[in-house]
């Protein structure tokens, strides 16, 4: 009888709980207020903006490269021999002064070859003595000669008259005639010895040029048995011992010069067209501006080549760096990267070096290479990471038509600007190139426009912002904009506004 006395109080006890709360609840809807409407507003946005300003852009163009040695010596033999004199420090990685004697070769058969090729010089010039005497006594012989035939042509004629009136004998006219023909042969014959002297000079001249040949021959192989430094540099690669015996057209040794080194580097098509296009040199006539440029025109006399900047860095340390200059562009593109070849010069790379922290600019060493041109026109920069991507909802979310075509190499994107009465607009612009932490404005933009650096969130097209100018931000884009490869900065705030 208690057990179920129990339950029945348990189960009354549940039903007078539920039935207590059902009570509440009706009387807690009952009483309640309905929601109230509030007129105000969220609050507006305070973003960071920057006033666009043209500003001189130095156009950059950057690229890798191996360093070589603008000059460097092959050493050859011109002539045989052994090896007599060898300098001390010949070995690779040394460092010589110009006029230094690394290498001779025995230069006795050479040395007999000039004593030879002199002394033949000095017996024709004996003979050409000897020939100018005979000449002149074969003159005077001559005219001795021509004097006696004089004679004798009187004293035949002188004998003829005679012999007409019969005072002279039959006998002594023809010895008269005898006696005269003798002579004639006589003056005929130095007159021929005197026609061949003319003919025997040009022979000893020829034999004495080819002397002076065979000499000169001799002097140069005597010389080809030094070798001496041209100009100061640093031996790369020996192979060449003492009293070893040298073949013509061996090779010896080689070597760098340390006057000037060059850099090929690799430089992407876009970048050097649109660096060497800001300094293109006007090539037409002021009346013929259509005018075509001659084929024959060497491409830096179309490009002012000294309006570029270059500078050599080493990759891996980019504070060991060596001020350089645009000589040329080489021909063709590279097969693999396709970009272009461009070569720079670095003058004394030895000058400075002060090894291991600032090692010499040797050949192979792997380098980046920056030129740098002031833009012909100032442009419109914002920081890189103040253009968003664009879509097609973004294009038309303020009702502004999208831009018409882009011009070729140009993106369409878009800028986060404020309009006249501080509100987001979103505004799709065309970027012409964009060059570190910089994007060219080609169109889209005004001078005076207020660009937004902050990242909005929400970003709702049309709500009221709160500008906060950054001047701060402003000077920089532009320090960057005319500099961009000076040396990197201490660690600042993004181009991008405060907001991260």
């Amino acid at each position: 009888m208690k057990p179920i006395l129990t339950s029945l109080s348990r189960g009354l006890l549940i039903l007078l709980g539920l039935g207590g709360g059902i009570a509440l609840a009706a009387f807690l809807i009952s009483h309640a207020r309905a929601p109230q409407h509030s007129d105000s507003s969220a609050p507006a946005p305070t973003l960071g903006v920057i006033e666009l300003q043209p500003v001189t852009l130095r156009i950059e163009a950057r690229g890798l490269g191996t360093a070589r040695s603008a000059e460097r010596w092959q050493a050859v033999a011109n002539v045989a021999g052994r090896v007599v004199e060898r300098h001390p420090d010949l070995e690779s990685g040394n460092l010589l002064p110009a006029g230094t004697l690394l290498l001779a070769l025995d230069p006795s058969r050479y040395q007999l070859a000039i004593a030879e090729a002199e002394a033949e010089r000095e017996r024709l010039t004996a003979e050409q003595a000897q020939l100018e005497v005979e000449a002149e006594s074969t003159r005077r012989l001559l005219a001795l000669e021509q004097e006696r035939l004089d004679l004798t042509e009187q004293e035949l004629a002188r004998i003829e008259e005679l012999a007409k009136s019969g005072s002279a004998s039959r006998s002594q006219l023809d010895e008269q005639r005898r006696a005269s023909a003798a002579q004639r042969r006589a003056v005929a014959t130095l007159e021929n010895e005197l026609s061949l002297i003319p003919s025997r000079r040009q022979q000893l001249a020829a034999q004495q040029a080819r002397a002076a040949v065979l000499l000169a021959q001799a002097k140069q192989d005597l010389a080809d048995t030094r070798f001496e430094a041209p100009y100061a540099l640093r031996l790369s690669e020996v192979d060449v011992e003492l009293h070893q015996y040298i073949a013509p057209g061996q090779q010896l040794f080689s070597a760098d010069s340390l006057a000037a080194a060059e850099v090929e580097a690799q430089i992407p098509l876009g970048m050097l067209r649109r660096l060497l296009g800001s300094v293109a040199t006007v090539a037409a006539a002021p009346n013929m501006p259509n005018a075509p440029i001659p084929e024959t025109r060497r491409l830096d006399e179309r490009m002012d080549f000294s309006a570029v900047s270059a500078e050599v860095r080493l990759v891996g340390d980019e504070q060991v760096r060596w001020p350089a200059e645009l000589t040329r562009v080489a021909s063709g593109l590279d097969p693999v990267t396709r970009s272009a070849r461009v070569v720079v010069r670095v003058a004394h790379p030895y000058r400075d070096a002060s090894p291991p922290d600032r090692p010499p600019l040797q050949p192979g060493m792997l380098t980046q290479v920056r030129l740098s041109a002031a833009s012909p026109e100032p442009q419109l920069v914002v920081p890189a990471a103040a253009v968003h991507p664009a879509t097609e909802d973004a294009k038309h979310a303020d009702g502004d038509q999208p831009l018409a075509g882009s011009r070729e190499g140009h993106r369409t994107r878009l800028v986060y600007r404020l309009d006249a009465e501080d509100r987001f607009r979103r505004t799709p612009v065309e970027v012409a190139f964009e060059q570190g932490g910089l994007a060219v404005i080609a169109a889209g933009l005004a001078p005076g426009d207020r660009v937004i650096v902050d990242e909005p969130l929400p970003a709702i097209d049309g709500m009221q912002v709160n500008p906060r100018p950054d001047p701060a931000l402003e000077a920089r884009l532009k320090d960057e904009a005319q500099a961009p490869a000076q040396a990197p900065q201490p660690a600042q705030t993004p181009l991008v506004g405060a907001t991260p």
